[in-house]
């Protein structure tokens, strides 16, 4: 019985992944950048149109952090900024109180946002992941 084992291809798989991570962090980071950008410019714009008179400056205090944990994880955190003009409304503004219906300003932008995200990020992992034989 011959044991012998041809390792030429896993060697060629080690080789493309190893150029093809780095590669797939940085378009991750790309993505979840424009992400950001995109779901910002749409709540502002939710923002606008639903607050318009009685919160005038709230729109301007949308804004957003991206942030790196670890070489995988990319996290942009989006919203308004409490220490902004008008910012402190943004609870109140997007969930609602007892008196005040829910805008959901933040909420319909990043409805609108995750299935463009979701198939650039998949767009981004099958061209790290694609190898020919």
């Amino acid at each position: 019985m011959d044991n012998r084992f041809d390792m030429s291809d896993v060697r060629r798989l080690e080789r493309h992944l190893a150029r093809s991570i780095p590669r797939a962090r940085r378009d991750a980071r790309a993505v979840t950048m424009r992400g950001a950008v995109n779901i910002k410019r749409d709540w502002r714009k939710n923002a606008r149109q639903s607050s318009g008179r009685h919160a005038p400056l709230y729109p301007n205090s949308v804004g957003f952090d991206i942030a790196n944990y670890g070489p995988d994880i990319v996290m942009a955190t989006i919203g308004p900024d409490k220490g902004a003009a008008q910012g402190a409304l943004g609870n109140i503004l997007e969930y609602g109180s007892v008196k005040n219906p829910p805008h959901n300003d933040g909420g319909r932008a990043l409805a609108t946002e995750l299935p463009r995200f979701e198939a650039q990020m998949a767009l981004v992992m099958e061209r790290g992941l694609a190898w020919g034989m």
